[in-house]
């Protein structure tokens, strides 16, 4: 039995997956998948259509039982996204859901279904016929566990090989700042083909021997549900978290299962300050952020018995060493909360290699530090505050380094402003001009760009004010809700 799952190998008769009326418990997913294991032992690599379903949480863990690395699929892919990760990786094969049309790229794969016939709830698990126990031995800690590609923004998706001592010391890591035990029940309602989603929403806790409730879409009276019915952990990205902000107003069934959850967590993006303060208010909980990176699994945390201070994303995670670098690589030695560097971090939370891309491997490490590329400041007391990507976010301006984010959570605290995004632009004076992309709260009389500007000026300082203001109808975003600022040109 892999030790990723503990609770499997001890056939614990609690719940571990719930998805609609399909559960689960650790005893049963032994059986389920430990006999999809026997059938995926000795293959090379192993494709898993990610749908948001309970076939493909049997089908990874079964992978991960019989030591075969897994290439979770977006099953929104494009075509030729598609062909690509399907060339790149090579599975041996595909597994999917009974009666899903898979796309050309992977229809021409071997195909096994992933049939998953529980017992009804409460009955007694039954021998363990598909118990993995002595079958396989244990894997290295250097096996690769899962090949994640990442979104492909500045080419073709590379995946990321992450190896199982990734994927335990972040989870561990997690159980520390978190204080996450085989009591907590999470529920979520994120894609299943990505970190966030996937390893810490379902391999999460599994290896915690909990529970999880998938609710298949998002919607707000799912998590009023689910948190009133013994659920005690929600994650979400910021675009879930708006929306519960945005409901909660006019919804106290809402309010009350949010106040009574153990612990709220966003990520994937920044989530904004003005949304935590709602949150806040009308439940008296506040959000946990964490940081982390297809490469780097969780790099930090807010922790549980930590302070929520909104707007960063807390500390280094137990293992991980973090450090800020200036343009000219040299570490920056002080917390002043206000230096700008780049992120670079190393520890056992890191990814092993970009599958067929030495040269990208050899260009994201620096002396053995991946090189994140998003930009940070820290507090005194160590907090991190992401401020950008260090492609798009952080703007030179007059001779300052300035971070798109701080902006944006200035602009987002206007109540003229919905959506707001920054971005930087030549200016033949200043080097780069701030330039704000802004939803309206009323199209119809948007707040004007001297307004805004003097807005920001008064927040943050003179120089970080919009010079630019363009108003759009909505941003640009990704499939988890990130905004797409390549796609935003005046």
């Amino acid at each position: 039995m892999s030790p990723l799952f503990p609770a499997l190998a001890a056939r614990s008769r609690r719940p571990a997956l719930r998805f609609g009326d399909r559960t689960l418990t650790h005893a049963e997913l032994a059986d389920a998948a430990g006999s999809l294991a026997r059938r995926l032992a000795g293959r090379r690599r192993i494709a898993v259509w990610a749908t948001p379903t309970l076939g493909t949480a049997v089908g990874v863990v079964a992978g991960l039982l019989a030591g075969v690395p897994v290439v979770p699929v977006n099953p929104r892919s494009g075509e030729k996204e598609l062909a690509h990760i399907v060339a790149d990786s090579a599975p041996s094969l595909v597994l999917a859901e009974p009666g899903v049309a898979l796309p050309p790229a992977l229809a021409a794969l071997e195909r096994v279904d992933v049939t998953v016939d529980a017992p009804p709830t409460g009955d007694a698990p039954g021998p363990g016929t598909g118990d993995t126990g002595g079958l396989f031995p244990d894997p290295s800690p250097e096996a690769p566990a899962l090949i994640v590609y990442t979104s492909g923004t500045t080419g073709p998706p590379k995946g990321a090989v992450l190896p199982r001592r990734a994927v335990t010391s972040t989870l561990d890591a997690l159980e520390d700042a978190w204080q996450w035990t085989a009591d907590d029940v999470l529920v979520h309602a994120l894609p299943l083909f990505h970190v966030h989603g996937l390893i810490l929403g379902i391999l999460g806790p599994l290896r915690r021997g909990g529970s999880v409730t998938h609710l298949g879409r998002f919607d707000t009276a799912g998590v009023t549900r689910e948190l009133s019915s013994g659920a005690t952990m929600l994650f979400g990205v910021p675009t879930m978290y708006h929306r519960i902000a945005e409901a909660l107003a006019d919804d106290p069934a809402l309010a009350g299962a949010l106040s009574g959850a153990r612990l709220l967590v966003s990520g994937s993006a920044a989530l904004p300050v003005h949304d935590h303060r709602r949150i806040a208010a009308a439940t008296g909980r506040r959000v946990v952020e964490r940081y982390g990176m297809t490469e780097t699994l969780m790099n930090t945390s807010v922790r549980a018995d930590g302070e929520p201070r909104a707007g960063t994303v807390g500390v280094p995670l137990r293992g991980v060493e973090l450090r800020l670098v200036d343009e000219s690589g040299a570490a920056i030695g002080t917390y002043d909360g206000e230096s700008v560097g780049e992120i670079q971090v190393r520890g056992p939370n890191l990814f092993t290699e970009y599958l067929n891309r030495p040269d990208a491997t050899g260009a994201a490490f620096t002396d053995g530090w991946f090189r994140t590329g998003d930009m940070a400041i820290r507090d005194p007391d160590g907090y991190v505050r992401i401020v950008g990507r260090k492609a798009t976010d952080l703007i030179k301006s007059g001779g300052y380094k300035i971070g798109a984010g701080e902006i944006e959570n200035v602009l987002l605290e206007h109540p003229g402003v919905r959506e707001a995004a920054v971005t930087g632009e030549p200016d033949p004076d200043l080097g780069e001009r701030i330039v704000a992309w802004v939803v309206p709260t009323r199209p119809e009389t948007p707040p004007t760009e001297q307004e805004l500007a003097d807005h920001v000026a008064g927040q943050l300082a003179a120089h970080k004010r919009p010079r630019t203001v363009r108003y759009l109808d909505a941003l640009p975003r990704n499939d988890m809700g990130k905004i797409m600022k390549r796609a935003l040109h005046g």
